[in-house]
This record gives structure tokens, sequence and C-alpha cells, in this order.
């Protein structure tokens, strides 16, 4: 066979769409389980274009094709999809549905995967064509699927248990629950295709996903306190069958959909930003009356138990372990040029697995040198790897799966041996201003993230400078590394109605920071727990945080003029307490490195 080029792909699609009858397609990153990350068999847009980033999306005509990527990608798309192909596309200022309709003739059946998109995207489209001219048109394939030859299978891994110890509550005990909320809203059953919603309800996890341990399958759970997991029946080994009990159906994921008529003449819930259009089309043709709650799985999932506040503990401390032999090889390596973004990635890596039981990283790690610390969510390539200079701000944002624990860390490093400019100090002693006036803020209950969020900005825009990007976002126990519904960040559209009220138990990220484009990039981040707080004199329930993570943070880059007393305690307080946690797991040099990497200030 001939090897297939990105241009002889897109030809082949432009074939098969109008053997089928449509004048274009739309090509996402997804999955049927609307996942941040993705299986291989999934990964149609990379095939398809090349693209390698997390997050964009495809518009294809007969005569012209677009690629819509957001600005973390800007850079990374041109680099990796060919501009004779595709038309670059910046969201949100660039929208997809406009797109479409300015450009495809008049009478266009534009074709979408009712599998990959949600019901609200896909009516947004169909409107907005439809004034057009045109028509959106779900397919009963995906497109790609028939000419992508030598594409995956679905992971065939099997399923296995979440310890009850380290989940603290059982499956049957969450699915009570569940059923009972079924009962209260009168409703006959839930559909949960969030894979980690799935995951959480039957304290099962998988390695069907990178870098997040869930297992593909569906779950609908019914007002009796029965449930069906729809799941490979090859992937669910015997002990994973008997800890879940009769109770628990198990059937082939392939019969998901067919099953879906079951629910004719039912009450059925399903969360419309978390299952996509076919669950509801098919729950409509088959005469169900589907209703539109959040996952009952999302709230008590973000709530974490004792159990797994303690797992969280247990594996940030090594965690921060790890992260502290990484800090001290950089600084003997790093000043001597010989160090790039990928050898310090693998190091990093290779530093956590060392320290045990590590089941893969949390995310793709953004190991970012000069320059490209500035992009926020950079993902390093060969193309783009860069050395990191002597004299120069490198930024590494990263984090481990482990069986207690889900960690995400990042540190701004300066690699001397000179020392830092004025102005990078001043920018990150601004960052580290308002981590540190988030970590140690009290809150009242019934407080929303995007009232803390300019707590971590305030010292930055003194300086008539901000960030682009959210203070916090939620984060599970080992599940998805980026976990709703709590979050820190301004509010969305300007409002903040509707948003999740920060709970005891919630973990969420504390990382603001500096970009300077074309120059350096700086955030710190720390994960904290929400927990209560006993404040002398006070009126009401009170909340904090309790910090989680356990690494140093740069003193060379800290302008010591610009820290209160109060900010200097808590620099102190903070590093006597790594040196406590994560000073026993260290020896010989990296020890002596620590110690001194914890001095006070």
């Amino acid at each position: 066979m001939l090897m297939q080029t990105h241009e002889s792909r897109l030809s082949a699609l432009r074939e098969e769409l109008s053997r089928r009858g449509l004048d274009g397609f739309v090509v996402p990153l997804s999955d049927e389980h609307l996942s941040e990350y993705v299986g291989a068999y999934a990964q149609r847009l990379a095939w398809l274009t090349g693209f390698g980033g997390s997050a964009g999306s495809v518009a294809i005509l007969k005569d012209r094709a677009a690629i819509f990527v957001d600005g973390r990608y800007t850079l990374q798309v041109r680099d990796q999809v060919d501009g004779k192909l595709y038309e670059y596309k910046s969201v949100p200022e660039d929208s997809m549905a406009d797109w479409l309709a300015e450009n495809a003739p008049k009478g266009s059946r534009i074709g979408f995967d009712p599998w990959l998109h949600t019901q609200a995207w896909a009516q947004t489209v169909a409107e907005r064509l439809e004034k057009a001219g045109s028509e959106l048109v779900g397919t009963d394939s995906n497109p790609i699927d028939s000419i992508w030859e030598d594409q995956p299978e679905p992971s065939a891994a099997p399923a296995f248990l979440q310890d009850e110890s380290l989940a603290g509550r059982s499956s049957a005990d969450k699915r009570g629950e569940i059923a009972e909320w079924l009962k209260e809203e009168g409703l006959d059953a839930v559909i949960i295709s969030a894979l980690d919603s799935v995951a959480w309800v039957l304290n099962i996890r998988g390695s069907d996903v990178d870098r997040t341990p869930v297992a593909l399958s569906y779950l609908t759970i019914h007002a009796d306190g029965t449930a069906d997991w729809f799941i490979a029946p090859e992937k669910v080994p015997a002990e994973v069958a008997a800890a879940l009990g009769n109770a628990v159906r198990i059937r082939d994921r392939a019969e998901f959909e067919a099953a879906l008529d079951e629910f004719g003449g039912k009450t059925v819930s399903t969360d419309p930003q978390r299952s996509v259009a076919a669950i509801f089309e098919a729950l409509e043709t088959g005469g169900a009356k589907a209703l539109k709650h959040q996952d009952p799985a999302v709230l008590p999932k973000a709530i974490k138990t004792p159990a797994e506040q303690a797992g969280h503990r247990a594996a940030q401390a090594r965690d921060g372990a790890a992260v502290s032999n990484f800090l001290h090889w950089l600084s003997l390596e790093g000043p001597k040029g010989a160090v790039d973004e990928l050898s310090a990635a693998a190091k990093l890596q290779a530093c956590r697995e060392a320290c045990g039981d590590l089941r893969d990283l949390s995310f793709d790690t953004i190991s970012g040198a000069g320059p490209n610390g500035a992009i926020v969510h950079y993902r390093v390539s060969e193309e783009t790897n860069r050395a990191l200079e002597p004299n120069s701000v490198y930024l590494v944002d990263s984090g481990g799966q482990y069986p207690d624990g889900t960690t995400d860390i990042t540190r701004t490093v300066w690699i001397g041996p000179g020392a830092p400019s004025d102005e990078v100090k001043d920018r990150y002693t601004r960052v580290l201003k308002g981590h540190i006036a988030l970590a140690t803020q009290s809150f009242p209950k019934g407080s929303i993230g995007s009232q803390l969020d300019t707590l971590a900005r305030q010292f930055l825009w003194r300086a008539g400078v901000d960030y682009a990007h959210g203070t916090g976002h939620g984060v599970g126990s080992f599940l998805s590394v980026h976990e709703g519904p709590q979050r820190i960040a301004k509010p969305r559209g300007g409002q903040a109605g509707g948003e999740q009220e920060l709970l005891p138990g919630m973990i969420l990220s504390n990382e603001p920071g500096y970009y300077k484009t074309g120059e350096y990039g700086i955030r710190i981040e720390n994960l904290v727990l929400v927990e209560s707080r006993e404040i002398d004199g006070s009126e009401g329930e009170w909340l904090g945080f309790e910090t989680l993570t356990l690494a140093p943070i740069d003193a060379a880059l800290v302008e010591c003029s610009l820290l209160s007393a109060d900010e200097i305690a808590w620099w102190n307080a903070y590093h006597a307490r790594v040196l406590d946690v994560v000073a026993p797991q260290l020896e010989g040099e990296a020890l002596a490195w620590l110690k001194t990497a914890c001095k006070p200030l």
C-alpha cells in the first residue's frame, strides 16, 4: 500500500462524503464520552490533519477546509497542519458555524457524527446553517472510519477495582444514593456516559485512555438500585464482576445504543454537557421522556472522602520527593546547557517512576524553556524542542496518576549561573504573592470560586498585567486531573450565577501565572483541599484551604523586598513542612540540596 499523506487522506474523505451525498463534514477531537483525552481509535483529527494538540476541530467542504483551535495552539497548528490544505482559525474569535454558513453553497448537506458532539452544539450549528439555506445531517457511521485502513481498535485492557479502602465508599452505597435521587426526582433511570463518573460510581478503573485511568463503558442506574454496565465483556475480570454483585448487570458495550429503546415510556435523565447528541436522539426516537440534569456523580465525586483525602496526602508526599529529585538534578545539569525540554520531561517522569506506584502521567508534561514557557498549554515536540539555556526561565507543569491520588504541580525555575533580571523577579514575586493570598484566605460557606479569583490576580493587576487562564480547576482521585464542577476563575460571560459553591473535601489547583510572549512564562501551582476553618469570634461557617503539594519553590526568583512579613512567614512555614515530609525520602546530595532549597527567607 502506498504511504498516505494528509493531502491524500483529505482527498479520500471528500470522495467518501460524495458517495454519502454530503457536501461537508465536521471532525472534532472527541470520543463517544466527550472525554478530555481520547483513545488511539478516536484520534481522527490527528490522523486526518497531523494536529497533535488536545483540543480542536476541522470543517471540511468540497473545495476548502478550516481547522479551529484556541490560543494555546496558535503556533503548534502552523507547525503540524498544512496551510495549503486548511485555513487556520482561532476560537472563540472565529465561529465554525459562521464559517460553514458563509462558505458552504446554498443547499449544502453538512455531515456530523452525533456520537461525537453535544445536542447543544448540533442545535446551534443546525440553526445557523438553516438560516444560510443549508442543512446539518447526522451520519449513521463516521466516514473517517471507512477510509482509515489501519485504525486502531478500542483498547482491550481489562478494568480493575479501585479498592474500597482508597475510595472510602462502596459502589453499592454510591448506587443507592443515586437511586434515592432518582426517586425524589420522579425519574426511572439515569444514563451516565462520562468515563470518570462511571469509574467513580462502580469503584473501578481502567487503562483505555492515556492520562486518565478509565474504562470505555456506559452505565445506566435504575430507581430500584440496579444498574447496567455496558462494557466489552472480555474486559471484566471475574473479581470485578464478583465485587459488583448481581445488582450490576454486565452487558456488551456494542449493545448500548439499541438498549436505549428499552426506556420507551419511561422518564430518563441525562447530562447535556457530558452526553452526546446521539443518546438524546435514541431516547426520543424510542419513546422515552429525556430530561436534562447534571450527572448525579459529579458533585459527590468532587467531594473527597476522608480516605481519598488521606490518599491524596500520601500521593503528594511521594510526588514531592520525585519533583525534588528532579529539581536537584536540574540545578546541576541545567546551567551546563545540555538539557532540553524533552530530556527534562523524560527525567521528571523517570523520577516519578523511581518513587513507586506511578500508573501514568496525569497529563502531558508542559516543559517550556524561555519563550515556550509563555505558551500557556505548551506541548513539547521534536519540532518545537528547545534547549534550557543558561540564565533563562524554565516552566514545568506536570503530574502523576497514583492509585491513591492524582497530582498536578507547576514550578518555574531560574537556570543559572547568573542572576534573573529585576523584571523577572518582580513578575515572579507578584505571582507568588497572589498564590499565597489565595492559599491563606478564609471565606464563608457558600462562596464560589469566582469570588476568590481576584485574590490571586491583585498584585499583577497593580502592575497592569494579568493572565488569560483560570486560577484553579478541580482534581480527581486517581481520575481526571481536570474535574468539575468546582473552579476558581473569572465569572463566565461576566456572570457568576449558577456557579458551584466550594465545599469541604473538594480539591482544586492554585495556579496564578504571568506570560511575556516571546520571552518567558511564570506559573506557581499547588493543589489545595477545601477544609472547615475555625476562627475566634466568627459568625457562621467558614472555610479555607489546606495546601497538599509539597516541593520547593525557587527562591532565586523571589524579590524579598516585595514580600510582607506574613508572606515570608507563609513561605518559611511551607518549606519547613516540605522539609519535614520530603526529606526522609531523599538521601545524599539530593537531601543536602533540599535542605538548602527549604532554608527560611
